[in-house]
């Protein structure tokens, strides 16, 4: 069973004024067919028909723009978890995990933020469905975009491989690398930026987070 997980605590500050903490990028109609981010991830959150509706984990007080612009777009949610505070990604995945062993299952859970523009959805989905082998079998699958320019604002994944369809292992990770080390990164070919989706079993995450973050671990 896939349980997709979408990330929507952001403040917005990168896109202000038209985005402000009230109401961040994620919710606003900034694609053509005047869909808003979120909206256009929960699109992209089903999969297939045999995985569940998505969890969304969100700031305390964005409850009502979530469960307002989930009933537009017409989507269904297995629940909405709510930050008090906010604590970036990994407490929130960690939140995610423990609230998908509750009910006794162990899903494979795909992680994604709220705010990614993804046009082309089929190939979205096709590379979902290679990953979920993989995290199915117990890996962490972590999703990387090849890089177009030397960004120095992003992460970067380092996973040497032949350029085929299977999944590559992760080697290393740098997180936003200066200029020089940038145009390295592109040039060698083997360097992917950090798309922030992630897919894993619940409780391997919960294993791996015990195991190198215990302080993230509140049960």
């Amino acid at each position: 069973m896939l349980t997709p997980v979408i990330l929507s605590g952001g403040s917005g500050s990168r896109l202000w004024p038209l985005s402000r903490e009230g109401y961040p990028k994620q919710f606003l109609p900034l694609m053509d067919d005047e869909r808003s981010l979120f909206q256009a991830t929960l699109d992209r959150a089903v999969i297939d028909e045999g995985s569940k509706p998505p969890l969304v984990i969100c700031n305390e007080a964005h409850r009502f723009l979530v469960a307002e612009q989930a009933r537009l777009a017409q989507a269904s949610l297995s629940g909405i978890v709510l930050e008090p505070v906010v604590r970036n990604t990994a407490p929130a995945v960690v939140l995610a995990a423990l609230w998908a062993l509750e009910g006794g299952d162990d899903p494979v859970l795909l992680v994604m933020p709220s705010d990614h523009l993804i046009p082309d959805a089929d190939a979205f989905d096709r590379v979902v469905q290679r990953a979920y082998r993989a995290a199915a079998d117990g890996q962490l699958v972590t999703f990387g975009i090849k890089p177009a320019r030397a960004e120095t604002g992003y992460g970067y994944i380092h996973a040497p491989g032949l350029a085929d369809k299977t999944p590559r292992k992760v080697v290393a990770f740098t997180e936003k690398p200066e200029s020089a080390t940038a145009q390295q990164y592109l040039d060698a070919g083997e360097y992917f930026w950090n798309a922030g989706i992630f897919m894993f079993r619940a409780s391997v995450l919960l294993s791996e987070a015990r195991r190198f973050a215990p302080e993230v671990v509140v049960a």
